[in-house]
């Protein structure tokens, strides 16, 4: 089992930014790849971002250029650090992590651009 615990959410102008943390418990020796997804209200989650265990990141095209996934493996910590926020970015964001069989979520975290 993996446990993941999101904090870093909150409520921020456009053009602003915010730093997500997503720190992983249990098992995370099963785990292959990390990353999050969001979810707006009255819409579908969707995937934002994904770091592989060989270090490789891919971003969905709505964040590119935006958005900056990390991690500190000493940590157990992925980091979506998110860089000129737009309103469109306002969701619900879930970090997530993949092992050979199961998919983890965590809480979420609200996050709200604002003026």
């Amino acid at each position: 089992q993996v446990q993941l615990v999101e904090s870093g959410g909150g409520l921020v102008q456009p053009g602003g930014s915010l730093r997500l943390s997503c720190a992983a418990s249990g098992s995370i020796f099963s785990i292959n790849a990390r990353g999050w997804y969001r979810q707006a209200p009255g819409k579908q989650r969707e995937w934002v971002a994904t770091i592989t265990n060989d270090g490789t990141t891919n971003y969905a095209d709505s964040v590119k250029g935006r958005f900056t996934l990390s991690r500190d493996n000493a940590k157990g910590t992925v980091y979506l650090q998110m860089n000129i926020l737009k309103p469109d970015d306002t969701a619900v964001y879930y970090c997530y992590a993949d092992s050979r069989l199961t998919h983890y979520w965590g809480q979420g975290t609200q996050v709200t651009v604002s003026s």
